[in-house]
């Protein structure tokens, strides 16, 4: 079962996406065309990020347009300039002299052992999935920028089981905490109510493990590739925020991670998350509330994308709902 809701729930955002129908790839956007304050918090040691600098609380911009989540490792940044031409032609963007640069803050995920790597997500790619934004519930799953998602990865891709893009929210009072997670991650995927691990890697027996029970007992990790995982998401609030406040509530989310990804913020990981508030439901009483609920909310559509992942044959890939009971 799915937990409900989704980031659109925070007015006015909109996602699109765009999903390559050549191999296993693709590209996610929210937009919030008006402006919304945003912060950022990166804390994997391998990121793809663009526009990340901006963001930080002493610096100028207090507002963006877009944010960008896609495939592609380094190379899916492209998708970005797809994304600012679209805005561009609708007249949005930041007011510099006589032009209007619109702002979008992107991370991308590492899928390029999955299909051809040469094909990746472009300006094309970024520019079609605005094209295709609404603030219709997304779908989820094996879709955008969690086409190519894997996770469980640390003993080898053989092990490892499908991830994706998954969507839920929390409203409280007038005020609504809403998260979109792309999962890759290199560690595994496991329920906290339960400990149950959903998505992770594989045993001899086809049945996803925990890694780190499997380190405790002696068995050494596969020589995992630099860079080849990235968990990236946005939360996203109406309420009333300042850039600080964005900045430390991307910082709360990722205490949502660690509930539900094991080990998460690793070497080999890019894990990154961005904070946009739309401010249509006025300052928040209780800054502490939101930051709780987005960490809530961001574990949510973590497990919401695995559950909804469709799994690969080639390269072999099961997802959680599609191995044997």
């Amino acid at each position: 079962m799915l937990f409900p809701g989704s980031i659109t729930d925070v007015q006015p955002l909109k996602v699109g996406h765009h999903t390559d129908p050549r191999r296993p790839t693709g590209c996610t956007v929210v937009l919030c065309e008006g402006g919304a304050v945003c912060g950022v918090d990166v804390r994997g040691a391998a990121p793809g990020t663009r526009e990340t600098e901006l963001l930080r609380s002493e610096n100028l911009v207090e507002q963006v347009h877009a944010v960008l989540l896609a495939g592609g490792s380094a190379f899916g940044l492209d998708a970005a300039a797809g994304v600012m031409r679209w805005l561009e032609a609708q007249g949005v963007g930041l007011p510099v002299g006589p032009a209007r640069v619109p702002i979008v803050p992107a991370a991308v995920l590492f899928d390029l052992w999955v299909g051809d790597g040469a094909i990746r997500p472009d300006a094309a790619a970024g520019h079609a999935a605005c094209v295709a934004a609404s603030a219709s519930v997304p779908a989820q799953g094996s879709v955008g920028a969690g086409t190519g998602a894997s996770v469980g990865k640390l003993f080898g891709t053989e092990h490892a089981m499908k991830g994706g893009i998954g969507t839920a929210s929390i409203q409280v009072g007038t005020v609504t905490v809403a998260a979109l997670i792309a999962v890759n991650a290199v560690g595994d995927v496991f329920d906290p109510q339960t400990g149950a691990v959903l998505a992770g890697t594989r045993g001899a027996d086809g049945r996803p493990r925990r890694s780190t029970a499997a380190f405790a007992r002696g068995e050494l990790p596969a020589g995992a590739l630099e860079g080849m995982a990235t968990t990236i998401g946005i939360v996203a609030t109406d309420a009333q925020l300042t850039k600080p406040q964005a900045n430390k509530l991307a910082t709360m989310a990722h205490d949502g991670l660690a509930r539900c990804i094991d080990p998460v913020h690793t070497m080999t990981d890019g894990d990154t998350l961005f904070a946009l508030a739309t401010g249509t439901r006025g300052v928040a009483g209780h800054f502490g509330v939101i930051g709780a609920l987005a960490a809530e909310v961001t574990t949510r559509a973590v497990l919401n994308a695995v559950r909804s992942a469709r799994g690969l044959t080639a390269p072999p890939l099961p997802a959680c709902g599609e191995l044997p009971a």
